[in-house]
């Protein structure tokens, strides 16, 4: 069983950085209460991830985390400059770039290496909060493996997405006013404690037993959400978030497989293109200092992400039950092993990285 390293937010940021956070676009994800992990959901999801496809695989169908529900369940902007740049490892280049963005720097003992140590931060009294769905992909693919014994990443955004697309695995949500849809649970855990002890095998056979009709394909359509209560701000950028295009945080790049998740965004679903191949980009880490400007090592993929507007899907042919048949057909053809999991032997997993997180 995975542990589960959940982001629980600090004490309320001090009020006097408000403007910086809408100007940042992180004002509302800070309004994201507590929203409590349920490990055994997270532990199923990863089960059915397959780091090939950047989808979850259930029998109804592949289906993932898109740009679009970043936006709507933590009110995150989508739409603009890729996330890269130069990595310097040096004290003096973190020193000098603090004391631009703060006007004050970290002394060498609040530094470990490259990095920052988070006491730091916590101590300007500003909440800072960088999060993409870079992550959380990143998170899926690195849980799936024989050795990995814990998961952390955005598991917020995990846990939303799973309940807002299947309801009926999920606790009693909150005003459907709230934005952004995350506050839905907040606290969830007060008035649904019965759920908090729901184990892996329960959800194993509720996955197993989906039928089409349970998962919901579009949360957001009209009917579902009200439209009235996403922000302007967010709801401007809807134009991209079926673009197929990779997402790009300074040496990490991770794919946004929309043509295999078309049904997420009222569009009919054919066999999809072959997987990406995101070649030495793709699990790329940060395991020592390294100087390097990343915007020029990812130059092919930041073009790409430049170029989003020409990558969005479109419906090419008029939606038939012949090719939803065919789709489907397809594939559990080629994925159906992995599609039942519910009679998974915990002691014959150790080989099996799709069914790692038992160790």
């Amino acid at each position: 069983m995975l542990q589960c390293d959940h982001y629980m937010p600090p004490d309320r940021y001090n009020p006097i950085v408000e403007g910086y956070l809408r100007d940042t676009g992180f004002y509302h994800v800070s309004q994201i209460g507590v929203v409590q992990c349920q490990s055994a959901l997270i532990n199923a999801l990863v089960e059915r991830w397959r780091p090939e496809t950047h989808t979850f695989h259930f029998p109804v169908g592949e289906c993932a985390v898109t740009l679009e529900d970043v936006a709507l369940i933590l009110g995150l902007p989508t739409n603009g400059l890729p996330v890269t740049g130069p990595t310097m490892s040096s004290y003096e280049a973190l020193e000098a770039e603090c004391l631009d963005q703060f006007g004050v720097a970290p002394l060498k003992k609040d530094c470990r290496g490259s990095f920052i140590k988070l006491v730091w931060f916590r101590a300007l009294k500003n909440r800072l909060v960088l999060v993409d769905e870079v992550q959380i992909h990143r998170s899926l693919c690195r849980a799936t493996r024989v050795d990995c014994k814990e998961i952390d990443g955005l598991l917020t955004l995990l846990l939303a997405w799973a309940w807002i697309r299947l309801p009926f695995i999920a606790p009693i949500p909150s005003n459907p006013q709230i934005f952004p849809i995350a506050n839905r649970w907040q606290n969830w855990e007060r008035e649904n404690r019965p759920y908090r002890y729901r184990n892996l095998e329960n959800y194993r056979r509720d996955l197993d037993l989906l039928q089409e009709g349970q998962f919901v394909w579009e949360p957001y359509a009209i009917g579902r959400t009200d439209p009235d209560v996403i922000p302007a701000d967010i709801r401007q950028h809807a134009a991209i978030w079926s673009a197929r295009v990779p997402l790009i945080s300074f040496e990490c790049i991770e794919w946004h497989a929309s043509d295999r998740l078309r049904r997420q965004f009222g569009l009919a679903q054919g066999v999809p293109d072959q997987e990406e191949d995101l070649g030495e980009a793709y699990g790329e880490v940060l395991t020592g200092p390294k100087n390097q400007d990343w915007s020029g090592t990812h130059s092919f993929w930041v073009m790409h992400w430049m170029n989003r507007y020409s990558h969005v899907l479109v419906e090419h042919i008029v939606p038939s039950h012949h090719q939803a048949s065919v789709y489907l057909q397809w594939y559990r053809g080629r994925y159906g092993d992995h599609l039942h999991l519910s009679q998974i032997d915990p002691e014959n997993q150790h080989g099996d990285p799709m069914h790692n997180q038992e160790n």
